[in-house]
């Protein structure tokens, strides 16, 4: 079963990994500043993800502009 894994990162803040069935990491979050928020984030991420697009962006793309193919 794949899983979430809530660690502490070198500054202190904390982070999650999203860890498929085999093991192999998936997905990596940015730092939150307390467990809390990291909860949040995972809980944004299962909330999200089941309807998100796939986008491919350019080399460099213009995010203010929204650059970007959609799938």
């Amino acid at each position: 079963m794949a899983k979430f894994e809530v660690y502490p990162d070198e500054s202190g803040e904390y982070r999650f990994r999203l860890r498929a069935r085999n093991g192999q990491i998936i997905a990596v979050s940015q730092g939150y500043k307390s467990k809390e928020s990291c909860v949040r984030g995972i809980q944004s991420v299962k909330a999200n993800a089941p309807t998100a697009r796939i986008v491919f962006l350019e080399e460099e793309p213009d995010i203010k502009k929204g650059v970007g193919v959609s799938v």
